[in-house]
């Protein structure tokens, strides 16, 4: 199998410390700058998966990177550089305690929820009568707290966040404007990909000078979810399951083997022959979401590649 990155120990100049999320670690440079390495690790349910997939920490590297640049006009971002493939540089924020969730489409966790026979979702009041996958008239914002490291993030509404004080108003008020201004300008992105942007989530921090910046990544497979345009209105009205470009297919994969995260429940075996089906359709995602070419890169020694790009960026 191709090399991957799984855990990275790198010891950069002037760094203060190191922060391991899910998927990415993430490097304090002098408390001014962060390098985010995005690693090849798999998540689903919260849960990391024990086998990394090749190229996918890549995949969405350049993704963010691409659809940041492509937002940058109507919300201000964290990222300098993108000085190696699996890395981007940027300002250091302190982060928002929420993930801005948007929903144009009644799926996924939604659909879940709904189909349990609830209406309301944080907060958010879901339409009678719709069905799996159906569009809600206006896209809906459904905020999750930002859980700390393995932990499962959890549904809230806005007035609890800004009843418990986890968001200012006036702070809260600007994250909504932007979510809504980033969604809008993602759909019209996948329009053009003959997409449909279903929901995604954005994470949001504050500089040093006190600006809000949008952090993390953006319109990934793993922070979003598409449908195929074509053919999405016949497969609604013949009440066919939805084409769809996304993680989802990690995670309907894991179901049918029995394993949605819950206690007591055993990660199914991932062979090589899936491990290389989950590269080839991530490969797959990142062509269709971004209109290029996937250019692999080299793969011979990631650790030693990301290390000499990194310090060659920072020096």
């Amino acid at each position: 199998m191709s090399n991957t990155i799984n855990n990275t120990n790198y010891n950069f100049p002037n760094q203060k410390s190191v922060y391991k999320g899910k998927v990415r670690e993430v490097y304090n440079i002098n408390d001014e700058k962060l390098v985010m390495i995005a690693s090849d690790r798999l998540s689903a349910f919260d849960v990391i998966m024990p086998k990394q997939i090749p190229f996918k920490g890549q995949i969405l590297n350049q993704i963010a990177a691409k659809m940041m640049k492509e937002t940058e006009d109507l919300v201000p971002n964290w990222i300098m550089a993108t000085p190696d493939p699996n890395v981007a540089v940027g300002h250091l924020c302190d982060p928002f305690k929420v993930e801005m969730v948007i929903r144009g489409y009644l799926s996924g966790h939604a659909a879940r929820e709904y189909k349990a026979g609830k209406r309301v979702l944080c907060g958010v009041e879901m339409p009678e009568g719709m069905k799996e996958n159906d569009k809600f008239p206006e896209p809906i914002i459904t905020p999750s707290t930002k859980a700390d490291n393995g932990e499962h993030d959890e549904d809230i509404s806005r007035e609890d966040i800004l009843a418990k004080g986890i968001v200012s108003q006036e702070d809260y008020e600007v994250l909504e404007k932007y979510t809504r201004a980033l969604f809008a300008r993602g759909t019209e992105i996948a329009a053009k990909r003959g997409l449909i942007l279903v929901d995604t989530k954005y994470e949001f921090g504050k500089t040093k000078d006190g600006k809000i910046v949008l952090i993390d990544e953006i319109h990934t497979p793993d922070s979003s979810r598409y449908f195929y345009a074509e053919g999405y209105q016949e497969r609604q009205d013949k009440g066919e399951s939805q084409k769809q470009l996304s993680k989802e297919f990690v995670r309907q994969w894991l179901i049918a083997n029995g394993f949605q995260g819950k206690e007591g429940q055993v990660i199914p075996e991932m062979n090589e022959e899936k491990i290389t089906e989950i590269s080839e359709r991530y490969i797959e995602l990142y062509e269709q979401i971004t209109g290029d070419t996937f250019v692999r890169a080299d793969l011979s020694n990631i650790e030693n590649r990301i290390k000499e790009n990194v310090e060659a960026y920072l020096s």
